[in-house]
């Protein structure tokens, strides 16, 4: 067992990678942080381990830890490392992994553990165009007729895409809905936007909304529903004693849907989140309320959609600004 507490800064006999356990139990402990959130650094600090063995220092000690040792394992990620689809990671992805390793170096720090600073952790640079994907509302109606709804699983489908382009929920928010959070649904109203309350990143309570045609479709999806499960997506073709669909059959499913579309760009759950902010702003919201309503803590991660937001301004500035019937 590692231990802390009443240390000064010091040179750890402990290999770097022993560290993780803790900084995952620090992560669920401390931080707060959604299981969805752990398993994801547990994974891209894996391959961080993995690149020490091909480094051939699989014991490398925190402060061994160089700045020469992070560009090697940059150029691990961008060059070598290929996906399970043999592909390359994006500079984003690439960032996930470059992110939890300065979260590790950051622990270990605030724990005084002689180790390498986390700011020369150095994130790749992305281009504008990397940053945000999102579509066209006539890509997601496209989207959105693939399902054949006349099958549980394609009215499960659809249900799940129109969800989505809703409420703007996260796709581990979206897993983790229950039937019974669906009761003020039964009714037949369809007029009305639903609020509901759920569990959202880092265990914290937020407010989504239903459109009444979201509502439509999980209601007929409901009506077909015949059995006692308690996850509100769950995979018909499992025998497991947990059935709940997972982000993966998800992700799968919003791929083919937008292949069988013809939507020419890659398209993933988060991709319809980014669409739905895109689309409140283009209606005239403003950034604190598309803040609050996708869950973000701070304004600035709402800031990505200043594709929009220039946009915006540069129609407002060449509609009311005097300057524009300018004469020299």
């Amino acid at each position: 067992m590692l231990c802390f507490l009443g240390m000064a800064t010091r040179k750890s006999t402990t290999p770097l990678k022993e560290y993780i356990l803790p900084f995952l139990d620090y992560c669920e402990i401390e931080k707060g942080l959604s299981s969805n959130t752990q398993r994801n650094y547990q994974q891209y600090l894996n391959l961080f381990v993995k690149w020490l063995v091909v480094n051939k220092t699989p014991d490398l000690l925190p402060h061994e830890l160089t700045p020469e040792h992070i560009w090697e394992y940059r150029l691990y990620i961008a060059r070598t490392y290929k996906t399970p689809r043999d592909e390359n990671l994006s500079k984003k992805s690439q960032n996930y992994y470059l992110i939890a390793l300065r979260a590790l170096l950051a622990f270990l720090a605030d724990r005084d553990v002689e180790t390498l600073p986390s700011s020369k952790v150095k994130l790749a640079r992305q281009k504008a165009e990397e940053t945000i994907a999102f579509l066209d509302v006539r890509d997601i109606e496209a989207m959105l007729n693939v399902p054949d709804t006349a099958t549980i699983n394609g009215l499960r489908d659809r249900t799940i895409m129109e969800l989505f382009f809703s409420s703007g929920m996260r796709i581990s928010e979206l897993t983790a809905l229950h039937q019974d959070q669906m009761s003020m649904l039964k009714d037949n109203a369809t007029d009305r936007t639903y609020e509901l309350s759920i569990i959202g990143k880092g265990k914290h309570i937020r407010t989504i909304f239903i459109s009444p045609r979201a509502a439509f479709w999980i209601r007929e999806y409901l009506k077909k529903r015949h059995d006692v499960e308690k996850p509100l997506f769950i995979n018909t073709r499992s025998n497991s004693d947990e059935r709940r669909l997972t982000p993966r059959s998800i992700q799968l499913m919003i791929q083919r849907s937008s292949l069988l579309a013809g939507v020419s760009k890659k398209v993933t759950p988060h991709t319809l989140r980014h669409t739905y902010a895109t689309d409140l702003l283009n209606h005239g919201a403003d950034l604190r309320s598309v803040q609050e309503l996708l869950g973000h803590k701070n304004v600035a991660t709402t800031q990505i959609y200043t594709h929009v937001t220039n946009k915006r301004l540069r129609d407002i500035h060449e509609k009311f600004h005097g300057g524009k019937d300018f004469k020299s």
